[in-house]
């Protein structure tokens, strides 16, 4: 895992800075795994830990009835309870972890557009987070929720 800039931030403006930039606020992981095949971005937000997972649907992400596959979706909400239970854990160093569960309910269906999953920390201690995880489609539309239980790893 690499943490780099969001793309649209990257871009210098050539402004006065008056306080701490979009940069400094946000990164981007860039896994060189799922990530890569998928095709999804993920950005954690400094100031919370938040993460917002966003996928651009292509004709690969959806199933043979031509709506979002019920595996992208399982995909993207545990991305992002994952990375949020990181943050909770070490927002430093963004800690490793794996899930323990991951239970979803598919709400609605969606065929193109972008999907965006945010997840909250409803619960948890030193090694253990309780995560409720959500899935939109880019009118706000609920999508799918997701309840996990992710484990802080020690390396």
């Amino acid at each position: 895992m690499t943490k780099a800039r969001p793309e649209a931030d990257q871009a210098e403006t050539g402004q006065c800075d008056a306080g701490p930039s979009e940069t400094d606020l946000t990164f981007q992981i860039e896994d060189p795994g799922v990530q890569q095949l998928v095709g999804y971005k993920t950005t954690i937000d400094r100031r919370d830990g938040s993460c917002r997972v966003t996928l651009d649907l292509e004709p690969p992400h959806l199933n043979r009835h031509g709506i979002l596959h019920g595996g992208i979706v399982a995909t993207v909400l545990d991305v992002v309870c994952g990375n949020t239970a990181s943050q909770f854990f070490d927002p430093e160093n963004h800690a490793a972890l794996v899930t323990v569960s991951l239970t979803l309910s598919y709400v609605a269906a969606v065929r193109q557009g972008r999907i965006t999953a945010t997840a909250r920390v409803t619960g948890g201690g030193a090694s253990i987070a309780h995560l409720l995880g959500e899935l939109h489609d880019e009118e706000g539309r609920l999508l799918a929720t997701a309840t996990g239980v992710f484990k802080r790893i020690r390396k």
